[in-house]
């Protein structure tokens, strides 16, 4: 089939939702669809992403003034590092590879403040936030591709809600559309203003998609309860590549096997707390966080200078650097969100590293699969659960038993591959498009 699938966040994006319709792309065409995306064109590049295939074709257009005016500038930088990279003494094969990684973001310069000001206004004007100043722009090129490619079946990719708007726009047109929301549109994050122009949307989409598909039970519970929709909510949760070889050789330098090694690369919210964590490091100084991330919270920044040998910020590092990474470390950390219809995705592309997983969250879906898959362990986000469980892990890692009782091996995570979760789009789309469209 010709599929379009309509994605704010798309490479170089380097987004959990990016990286998810990177290899879902990446398996669909190699099941044999032609696949077409329609992304802004929010300049940069991001090393280390999963290259996709030549079956995939993207097609930019104009992001909107705020976010356009913020690609020339990244544009004009890359062109710079460019130049740099190819002079005596740059070297280019490290820029490329991405190795190294990129320090956590200094403190903001006037720029950067001035930037940040003019994004916060924009947002007050753009649904749901500044990324819906593309929905003129991606509206018009949608129309263009329509006509044009003719596909037999359209794909929105949610978050943001724009590309939903969008992708009623193809519904009303007759075509086959599949809303991809991951999360509901409505959030507990969702800003008040927006919140009744979310609940609308999302009510739409249950009403005129052929087919919505969400991470997790509990989303699409939540769906069928506020909406009663009749037609299929299917769950395709986040995953792992399953396809890749054993991830490259991690810096075998990075950690010591002296002391007990956490590590965390997932993003931080206010809906996901690592603060119980910090304060329970307090209590063993022989272990020690180790966190991939390009920003962090001020209270991470102040602990890490407190006590940098607990604490270790490792900046930005590539995809494919931080796989590496995730099957060096002894442990690797979970951290629940506060709305249990919402699975973070780094907990599935854990499950492809073969190491032991530290949820913190008793109460939520993780919770229950790390016990069931055992591949690790599950305490409360509390300093004093996550102080024990701390001393216990130490105590067997000293003991050279930390794998002890868990199943670490691909066998029982299968049906979370990359390549198994698109196996099963791939039956969704055929059933929803119908002979005439996939002949």
């Amino acid at each position: 089939m010709r599929l379009l699938l309509i994605a704010y966040e798309f490479p170089p994006s380097p987004s959990p939702q990016s990286l998810r319709w990177t290899y879902l792309c990446r398996e669909l065409a190699e099941l044999g669809h032609e696949v077409h995306v329609l992304a802004p064109d929010l300049g940069g590049e991001t090393p280390g992403l999963p290259p996709l295939p030549s079956g995939v074709r993207v097609h930019r257009s104009f992001p909107g003034p705020v976010r356009g005016m913020l690609a020339l500038l990244r544009k004009r930088k890359q062109r710079k590092a460019a130049r740099g990279a190819a002079g005596p003494t740059g070297n280019g094969d490290a820029a490329r590879d991405g190795a190294a990684p990129s320090p956590i973001r200094p403190p903001r310069s006037w720029k950067q403040r001035i930037s940040e000001t003019v994004q916060r206004i924009a947002e007050y004007l753009h649904y749901p936030d500044i990324r819906g100043e593309w929905r003129y722009w991606g509206r018009r090129e949608l129309q263009r591709l329509l006509d044009t490619l003719a596909p037999d079946l359209v794909l929105s990719s949610h978050e943001p809600a724009t590309s939903l708007e969008l992708g009623l726009l193809a519904a009303r047109r007759g075509l086959p559309w599949v809303a991809d929301l991951g999360d509901p549109v409505l959030a507990g994050y969702t800003a008040p203003r927006w919140r009744r122009r979310a609940h609308r949307l999302e009510r739409e989409v249950c009403e005129r998609a052929d087919l919505v598909t969400v991470t997790n039970p509990a989303a699409a519970a939540l769906l069928h309860e506020r909406h009663a929709r009749s037609g299929p909510i299917a769950v395709l949760p986040q995953g792992y590549d399953d396809r890749a070889a054993a991830a490259r050789a991690a810096d075998a330098t990075l950690f010591d096997h002296a002391r007990l090694e956490l590590l965390y690369t997932g993003s931080f919210y206010s809906f996901r707390r690592i603060d119980a964590l910090l304060e329970a490091l307090d209590r063993h100084p022989q272990a020690r966080l180790s966190i991939a991330a390009i920003t962090v919270p001020e209270s991470i920044l102040a602990a890490a200078r407190g006590a940098p040998e607990r604490i270790r910020l490792l900046g930005f590092l590539p995809h494919t650097a931080i796989l590496a990474l995730q099957r060096q470390a002894d442990v690797l950390v979970n951290i629940a969100n506060d709305d249990i219809t919402q699975i973070p995705g780094k907990f599935h592309e854990y499950l492809g590293a073969a190491r032991p997983i530290l949820h913190l969250g008793d109460a939520d879906p993780v919770a229950e699969m790390v016990v069931a898959l055992r591949r690790g362990w599950s305490c409360a986000n509390t300093a004093d659960a996550i102080h024990a469980r701390l001393a216990a892990l130490e105590t067997a890692k000293a003991d050279r038993r930390l794998d002890d009782g868990l199943a670490l091996g691909a066998e029982g995570i299968e049906q979370y591959g990359w390549s198994r979760i698109a196996a099963r789009l791939d039956t969704l789309l055929r059933e929803v498009a119908g002979p005439a469209r996939t002949t």
